[in-house]
């Protein structure tokens, strides 16, 4: 009878270890199939949030099929205590082992609040924006425009005290070092200075991604950084026969071409102009050298140039100077640097302004006769807008 029950026994014991087994691999299956997410969504974890506590959430979201699954996996893979506190984008379908890669990862977040702080050659400007997971795209929370006497928005002040809000200093072609300074010195996130603006042109416009804490120091270490490294490789790869000596020649020119056009497509022609002139010894007659030269960079003009700004002998004046000015007249953007050391191959002397909306680009031409014909049709439009 001994041996009778120690036989029965034996069998339930296999029984079991297979059953066990059967039930381990099925695990492991459901937690690296496909999710039942049938669109992203955006998951936050709070800080001092537990494992547990977002099996729970996933479940709820319908991120995963089994929470208990979820956490036992997590646990075999050995990253129960490295979950990450932010806001991470689960993408429809993902598996339990992909989210949790996702969750334990760390870096900066994915999805949820950032606050982009603009600045512009005419104004700045901050805004909070938030990332819809439906449709991958960001909607607009807040927005306004910063200053001492600037009334900030609630949500701002909210998302600020948020551990995972993300943040980013986004730098429009054409502003001058001197606007940026300025404009970084008023970002609530960033602490410290600087003793003294950097050189102009010195400064890659473009958008940068920064932490609660940063020095204004490090983001313009980052943003000259990224200059040197584009001049250097437009310099590298610049056409032979350009009338510039050096980098820093290209820098300036490349400024000059910024400032005259925000139209992407005719910046090789506008180089095309300045690079005609240069090489026939012709002055480069520019407005913003001019309105330069009055500023130095420190805010917009905001008003016509006066004729007798436009006969003063001043380094910035191209109406009276041969050749380049001594500096870049703002901070230009990869384009206009590449423009300059290759511009396109036209005969193009003059143009002028095709419209009275700067969007619309310009007449090029390659006579005085063509271009006063261009600049009477626009003397036309300026006074039929006068008259109206």
């Amino acid at each position: 009878m001994w041996r009778h029950i120690a036989s029965n026994f034996l069998t339930f014991l296999v029984l079991l270890v297979f059953l066990l087994g059967g039930v381990i691999l099925w695990g492991q299956n459901e937690y690296q199939a496909a999710g039942p997410l049938d669109e992203q969504i955006c998951l936050r974890v709070e800080r001092g949030t537990n494992m547990r506590a977002i099996s729970r959430k996933l479940e709820a979201e319908g991120a995963v099929t089994n929470g208990s699954i979820f956490r036992i996996g997590v646990d075999y893979a050995d990253k129960t205590s490295q979950l990450k506190a932010g806001s991470w984008l689960i993408p429809d379908g993902a598996s339990m082992a992909e989210i949790t890669d996702i969750i334990t990862r760390g870096g900066a977040s994915t999805c949820g609040t950032e606050v982009v702080y603009r600045i512009g050659v005419t104004t700045s400007e901050v805004q909070v924006r938030e990332l819809d997971p439906a449709t991958n795209r960001f909607v607009e929370k807040a927005e306004f425009t910063p200053g001492p006497e600037a009334e900030v928005p609630q949500t701002y002040t909210q998302v600020l005290e948020q551990a995972d809000t993300r943040y980013r200093i986004a730098i429009a072609e054409g502003v001058t070092s001197w606007q940026i300074v300025d404009a970084l010195q008023q970002v609530d996130v960033l602490e410290g200075g600087v003793d003294e603006v950097p050189p102009e042109g010195s400064l890659a416009p473009d958008s940068y991604e920064v932490r609660k804490g940063d020095t204004v120091a490090s983001v313009i270490e980052n943003m000259r950084d990224a200059q040197d490294r584009i001049l250097a490789a437009a310099w590298e790869n610049r056409a032979e026969d350009i009338p510039l000596d050096n980098p820093y020649e290209a820098l300036i020119l490349a400024s000059i071409i910024e400032k005259e056009t925000g139209v992407p497509t005719e910046r090789g022609q506008v180089a095309s102009v300045f690079t005609n002139r240069l090489r026939q010894g012709m002055r480069l007659q520019t407005d913003p050298t001019v309105i330069y030269g009055i500023t130095n960079g420190e805010g917009v003009l905001g008003r016509g140039l006066r004729q007798s700004e436009l006969r003063a002998e001043t380094p910035y004046n191209t109406y009276v100077i041969n050749g380049l000015p001594p500096t870049p007249i703002a901070n230009p953007g990869r384009a206009s640097i590449e423009a300059a050391v290759n511009p396109l191959d036209t005969d193009y002397i003059f143009f002028v302004a095709k419209t009275l909306d700067p969007r619309d680009g310009h007449l090029f031409a390659v006579t005085l006769d063509e271009h006063n014909e261009n600049v009477a049709a626009y003397r036309r439009l300026e006074a039929e807008r006068d008259n109206q």
